[in-house]
């Protein structure tokens, strides 16, 4: 079989690690009242201030003046040679810009290099499953998660699924390459990119007659709905990682926990709104994600376009059929029916039955002839599921992909 490009690699990661880390999540009960403690966080102290009303005050002041001074153009043109954490930052980038992007790219000081290298040997050894729980857990969970699924569907990335998908699969992608926060990887550039975009879009998406008839907000993209989706990510992933019984030794648990708790910071998000451990991730999450999740004909029509986009990766080897089974067999059925995902008489059962049990037999706890038979026959499909998840992890191509500000909402809803 053909060595797949890194633009499908990066769109089979997108729609396997989908909407989430370049959207707007958010918790829409507004009403609840938000009472998780700082003291639960990295910081270990804070304001307590509610994330739904807090924002990023300095990057949205600043991307909002380069809209109107109209240097956004220059500035992605520039920008898209800066590629490297270490990288100089382009010449010519107006000061003000300069001064930021050179703040936002400094690691936190609480940042521990020797947790971040065992996070490399846990996506290392762990890079098969991560691929399908970005995207099955964590990438489709975002079209049930109201905010996030108009955010996107209205704003500029909603246009083109595919170049939006890729983009999105480029911080999953990051993040699990073994220099990814040293000064030759490039998960710093993604995380100020796209803190940079994050800010053109609260700009630019109130300016939407569509999005603000369905909106429940003022301004999209709060602390609130980044730390939501950061949840639909890690929070979510090692859940379903315990789920399944895949054994993971503390050290690499808490490091890769690590990992994501320096990306929640390079993104933007207050360290006061990061939590310090698994039992706070989960503690928070039960409060900010879970009650939030509910359908919307934009998530609808999300969900559809990922699970089309992601059974066309690598010659279409995986039916949409059988996608849509592994999403209901992981998110449930509630969620799958929300997103009107069929039912399937074949595969919905294989997986009740033989997803755990295969997971056994990959760790070496169970032996392939005592598995289910169900198991021995899904066993080519299921490994070509953890494959196309894999790709996002172990690929080593070189196609450019930049994360750019957005000049204008998606053109397909305009007003």
């Amino acid at each position: 079989m053909d060595r797949p490009s890194r633009r499908n690699v990066l769109v089979a990661g997108g729609t396997l690690g989908a909407v989430g880390a370049l959207g707007a999540a958010s918790p829409a009960q507004a009403a609840a009242l938000w009472t998780w403690s700082p003291k639960g966080s990295v910081a270990g102290a804070g304001e307590g201030a509610d994330p739904r009303g807090v924002w990023d005050p300095e990057a949205d002041r600043l991307v909002a003046s380069l809209l109107d001074r109209g240097e956004v153009p220059k500035v992605n043109r520039l920008l898209r040679t800066w590629t490297k954490n270490g990288q100089p930052l382009p010449a010519g980038l107006p000061a003000d810009l300069r001064d930021f992007m050179e703040r936002a790219r400094r690691l936190p000081s609480w940042a521990d290099r020797g947790k971040l290298a065992t996070a490399v040997d846990f996506n290392e050894k762990r890079g098969l499953y991560l691929g399908v729980t970005y995207g099955f857990a964590s990438g489709m969970m975002s079209t049930v998660i109201p905010r996030e699924a108009r955010a996107v569907y209205y704003s500029k990335g909603g246009a083109d699924m595919r170049d939006r998908i890729t983009k999105t699969a480029k911080l999953g992608y990051d993040i699990g390459t073994s220099n990814a926060y040293r000064p030759d990887g490039e998960m710093v550039v993604t995380c100020v990119k796209t803190r940079l975009a994050h800010a053109g879009v609260r700009h630019l998406l109130p300016r939407s007659a569509h999005w603000s008839k369905v909106a429940d907000e003022r301004v999209p993209i709060s602390q609130a709905d980044m730390m939501v989706t950061w949840h639909s990510l890690p929070t979510t992933v090692m859940q379903n990682l315990v789920k399944w019984k895949v054994p993971i030794p503390a050290a690499e648990s808490e490091a890769f926990l690590h990992s994501w708790q320096v990306a929640a910071h390079m993104l933007g998000i207050r360290d006061e709104y990061i939590p310090r451990s698994w039992e706070e991730a989960n503690a928070q999450a039960k409060q900010v994600l879970d009650p939030i999740l509910a359908p919307t004909p934009e998530g609808i029509k999300l969900a559809d376009m990922l699970l089309n986009l992601g059974s066309t990766i690598d010659g279409g080897i995986l039916s949409k059929p059988i996608l849509g089974s592994l999403t209901r067999y992981v998110l449930g059925d509630e969620i799958a029916d929300w997103l009107k995902i069929r039912r399937d008489p074949l595969w919905d059962p294989v997986f009740e039955t033989a997803w755990e049990p295969f997971i056994a037999v990959r760790e070496g706890l169970l032996s392939l002839e005592k598995a289910p038979g169900a198991l021995q026959k899904a066993y080519w499909a299921f490994d070509e599921i953890l494959r196309l998840g894999a790709l996002l992890v172990l690929s080593e191509g070189d196609l450019p992909i930049s994360i750019e500000i957005p000049v204008t909402n998606n053109p397909n809803h305009p007003g």
